[in-house]
């Protein structure tokens, strides 16, 4: 059975041979693979990288997408694929030795359609600021109930999963990711994939670590990309993603409609002040909890801010999708 692994990628010098690295070392028969790497117009080292691997190891393939877009790097791996699974992988990110293995073998098992395990968040340097962005994103009050981050002691069925092993066959039922959609294709495509009928599993002991953002002002950003992009796609499709993605955007529109009508009405003031304080407690609370475990009381000064960030910077941008939404 022939397993192919989708790498999108782009200006990925920094991490490309770590991801590349970390797959030619599975324990996956490499006569039963290949590695589709899909560069979006890289102007960095990420294809001068990689064109070193190609010599090497004849199963690996580069292909161009002129779109740069991940959704589109995606659809022209799956087009050019030739095993009967999909491997859906991310260049940012490497990946346990046994992790196509574990995603194949699970995949018959359970008799799945995607098959995914735990994001394992790691800090990119070894600063206080950036290992607090890593330490919130297992929080609940970071992710909400998104179980490839937040885990599980048992294989769990989900709504879906961080990267994902595929049927290739699902694709000819579903059709390919959404290419209208520069973010959230895989939670769209999963969700008509659940729509469909089809079964979509987390396994915890599945690991794939991942590398965020590691300082605030880029932190910022990408949160504020995600709030605009959970909102954006109902332009293009008629599915809403699950309540967790919504919460920034119900709370920062509650707090801004409270502020403006506390400016008239005295008890909408009151509602705006005991908001910040539930949320102000409610962010000590989750900060001191991750500082105990971490055994470092200086996550206390930093993670408070890091979860403001995660929380405004999405609402923010929700905000500012609703806008686009509507825009012409």
């Amino acid at each position: 059975m022939l397993v192919s692994v989708i790498v999108p990628c782009y200006n990925e010098e920094k991490f490309i041979s770590k991801c590349l690295d970390s797959l030619l070392s599975q324990d996956f028969p490499k006569e039963e693979m290949e590695i589709l790497i899909i560069d979006g117009n890289s102007d960095d080292r990420t294809k001068e990288i990689v064109g070193k691997y190609i010599e090497k190891y004849p199963f690996v393939k580069l292909f161009n997408n002129v779109n740069r877009y991940t959704s589109f790097a995606l659809n022209i791996g799956i087009k050019n694929a030739k095993g009967e699974i999909i491997v859906r992988t991310d260049a940012h990110a490497d990946y346990d030795r046994d992790y196509i293995s574990k995603c194949v073998a699970n995949l018959e098992k359970y008799d799945a359609d995607n098959i995914g395990g735990i994001q394992k968040i790691v800090s990119k340097k070894n600063t206080l600021i950036s290992k607090a962005i890593a330490a919130s994103f297992p929080s609940i009050f970071g992710t909400g109930n998104s179980y490839y981050r937040t885990g599980s002691k048992e294989p769990k069925e989900v709504d879906t999963v961080f990267c994902g092993c595929y049927k290739k066959e699902i694709f000819n039922k579903i059709g390919f990711f959404n290419e209208k959609l520069f973010r959230s294709q895989d939670m769209e495509l999963n969700i008509r994939l659940k729509k469909a009928g089809g079964k979509i599993m987390m396994i915890p002991d599945i690991i794939v670590r991942y590398y965020p953002k590691s300082d605030l002002i880029s932190f910022w950003k990408h949160n504020f990309i995600d709030g605009v992009w959970a909102i954006y796609p109902l332009k293009f499709v008629k599915i809403s993603f699950k309540f967790r993605h919504y919460l920034p955007l119900i709370f920062i529109s509650g707090l801004i409609t409270s502020l403006i009508l506390g400016i008239f009405f005295p008890i909408f003031f009151k509602l705006f002040l005991l908001t910040i304080l539930i949320y102000l407690s409610a962010d000590l609370y989750f900060s001191l909890r991750i500082s105990l475990k971490e055994k470092d009381l200086r996550y206390l000064f930093v993670l408070p801010l890091v979860f403001a960030i995660r929380h405004f910077g999405y609402g923010f941008g929700s905000i500012w999708g609703l806008i686009k939404l509507f825009k012409k």
